[in-house]
């Protein structure tokens, strides 16, 4: 079984992307952070790696997308409520995010989505299970 997951994810200019997801309330893990990488905490042992172009390259032989233009990956975010999926795509936007896809509401799940400062879609949302359709 999995141990840790790190999501990694090129940014154009990590400084700025640090304060967008500190804006956001997110924290950093230092131990795995520094002028060429930022380790963003997203749950307990899941993390995405923010990296400089530069940085991620040595991880690839292929392109860089642009996540502006073409869809590299979907960050799904569960969160406890509505109201935190809401407040997280509030803080986004406010912290220079742009609204990815209108909410929307199945029922049984409540979603939200946001582009961040690089393009990278996330997906925010609260499931309740309990509610999921009988099959």
């Amino acid at each position: 079984m999995v141990q840790q997951l790190f999501v990694n994810l090129a940014v154009e200019n990590l400084t700025k992307s640090i304060d967008f997801f500190k804006a956001i309330g997110f924290t950093f893990n230092s131990k795995f952070t520094d002028e060429t990488a930022a380790c963003l905490v997203l749950g307990d042992k899941l993390y995405a790696m923010l990296l400089t172009k530069a940085k991620f390259k040595e991880f690839t032989k292929k392109p860089i997308s642009n996540a502006k233009k073409q869809t590299e990956v979907l960050v799904a975010l569960q969160l406890n409520t509505r109201k935190e999926v809401d407040n997280i795509v509030k803080k986004a936007v406010k912290a220079g995010a742009s609204i990815y896809m209108e909410p929307q509401d199945y029922g049984f799940m409540y979603q939200h989505s946001f582009e961040d400062l690089d393009g990278h879609q996330w997906e925010v949302f609260f499931m309740d299970e309990s509610q999921f359709p009988e099959q």
